[in-house]
């Protein structure tokens, strides 16, 4: 199955980010649980964001997850970058 990575670009509103990170969290860790998405986390330096790993069958698929993530649904991911990636050494590589 395809590995995707996806980069988030946050908005300057930390206070809403903070306030939703707890529902964002859960939100992630369920789609980890059941293998989808492989390792996610904030960038700790540069412009607020995050990188998400994604094995998923589509873009598609990919798209209709991340529509559900609750950063997402309240507008403060400004910016998404879906990309298809070849992992071809590590864990997660096939």
């Amino acid at each position: 199955m395809p590995t995707y990575a996806v980069r988030y670009t946050y908005d300057e509103r930390t206070d809403v980010r903070d306030q939703l990170r707890p529902e964002h969290r859960s939100y992630l860790a369920a789609l980890a649980e059941h293998g989808t998405l492989l390792g996610s986390g904030p960038f700790t330096d540069g412009d607020p964001g995050a990188l998400l790993v994604f094995r998923a069958a589509s873009p598609e698929v990919v798209d209709a997850l991340l529509a559900d993530d609750p950063f997402v649904r309240e507008g403060i991911v400004a910016h998404t970058d879906v990309r298809a990636w070849d992992v071809v050494l590590g864990p997660w590589s096939a």
